[in-house]
């Protein structure tokens, strides 16, 4: 189910769009409640979590990226605002990439901030079967198409923020995008990306100035 505080467009505001949060497997809004809190104390007027289901990995991530365009099209209407920023967590940051890259997002999105995705996979994908885990490993056919797009983001800001310290994308690494904005974090823990201050600050500070 999708939370927001709904809110009209206003075009003197512009530099603040409405923000899609997509959270990662096993999870489900809920983790993302202290994200979307900090965004709303700090002004953001329309920030809302969505629910991908099942959020186990058992879907393929064509169609996990399906269900982050649904979002995004509910998001856009509710609103009126002509695009979204979307932040995404650990598998949903690949969900939303092929949203992106695939779906049209292109079109619809202003700023992407991937925290923590797997977008050169993560050895741990090897621990489990499951469609979209398999999708999850390092060079499977779908990394290895999404990342050979020519151009994958068109004018979409695209921004990576990652921990070193990962033991969940192994390795800490594979959360590098190439041609976008990477910077390192040193949380100890992959769920801590979500909780810790500074990388909700920095978080914050992207989608208010870019």
């Amino acid at each position: 189910m999708l939370t927001s505080k709904l809110w009209v467009y206003d075009r003197m505001t512009d530099t603040q769009l409405p923000v899609l949060l997509v959270h990662g497997i096993d999870n489900s809004s809920k983790r993302l409640r202290t994200m979307q809190r900090a965004l709303l104390q700090r002004g953001f007027s329309s920030v809302v979590a969505m629910d991908i289901v099942p959020s186990n990995g058992s879907i393929r991530f064509e169609a996990m990226g399906k269900q982050v365009r649904d979002a995004a099209f509910q998001l856009l209407h509710s609103t009126g605002a002509p695009k979204i920023d979307i932040v995404a967590y650990s598998m949903g940051a690949l969900a939303a990439r092929y949203f992106i890259q695939r779906l049209g997002g292109k079109s619809m999105v202003r700023r992407f901030v991937s925290i923590s995705g797997p977008h050169h996979g993560t050895f741990n994908a090897y621990f489990r079967l499951n469609t979209g885990c398999r999708q999850m490993r390092p060079n499977s056919d779908f990394l290895i198409a999404l990342n050979s797009d020519i151009d994958p983001f068109g004018d979409v800001a695209v921004f990576s923020f990652y921990t070193p310290y990962d033991l969940m994308v192994l390795p800490g690494k594979s959360s590098i995008i190439p041609g976008a904005h990477n910077r390192a974090f040193p949380v100890l823990l992959h769920p801590l990306m979500t909780f810790d201050r500074r990388v909700i600050e920095a978080v914050a500070q992207t989608l208010a100035n870019g």
